[in-house]
């Protein structure tokens, strides 16, 4: 208590011998502050190597660190900062004990481009949904989806997915 009270009189009995002043609006002085809302971005590494031309387009990654923008392609992420990419490649098994010619046939009326794979790739009648998922044979009682997630393989998986579990209703709602 004794400090804080020593500062305030400290702080008050530096202006306490002066009278007040109190000024009109005309002995006041007027300013403006401007501030530049512009930001800049550095290119790095690999995107620095060659100066794009005025309305070329550059891709990379944005990193914010400290209040600097820097651009960077994906191979320089981990070089530049503490970020790292990985590729996730994901499995799911289903259970299916329809034809897997049947299946094969039905997604081929769906999708645009169902490619059976050459036989040095599999073991099996496996096949191919738009370049990103493969379908593979497991067991009479089983098939398995592949891919490498990315936004759109993920979408592929996703609705190859509900087909098969369409097909496998219909299948089931006949017998």
């Amino acid at each position: 208590m004794a400090d804080i009270a020593g500062v305030r009189v400290l702080y008050t009995g530096d202006y306490s011998r002066e009278e007040d002043c109190h000024l009109c609006a005309a002995e006041i002085l007027q300013f403006s502050l401007y501030f530049n809302s512009e930001k800049m971005a550095k290119t790095i590494r690999r995107l620095a190597e060659k100066t794009p031309e005025v309305g070329e387009t550059v891709s990379g990654f944005l990193v914010k660190k400290a209040f600097t923008y820097q651009i960077m392609a994906l191979d320089d992420l981990h070089v530049f900062s503490q970020l790292s990419t990985e590729n996730i490649s994901q499995r799911i098994t289903i259970a299916y004990s329809g034809a897997f010619g049947v299946l094969k046939h039905r997604l081929k009326q769906i999708f645009e481009s169902v490619e059976s794979l050459p036989d040095e790739e599999s073991e099996g009648p496996d096949f191919r949904v738009h370049e990103r998922l493969t379908v593979k044979y497991e067991s009479e009682k089983h098939i398995s989806l592949h891919w490498r997630s990315d936004p759109i393989s993920d979408m592929v998986s996703d609705s190859v997915i509900i087909s098969i579990l369409l097909i496998l209703i219909l299948i089931t709602s006949y017998c």
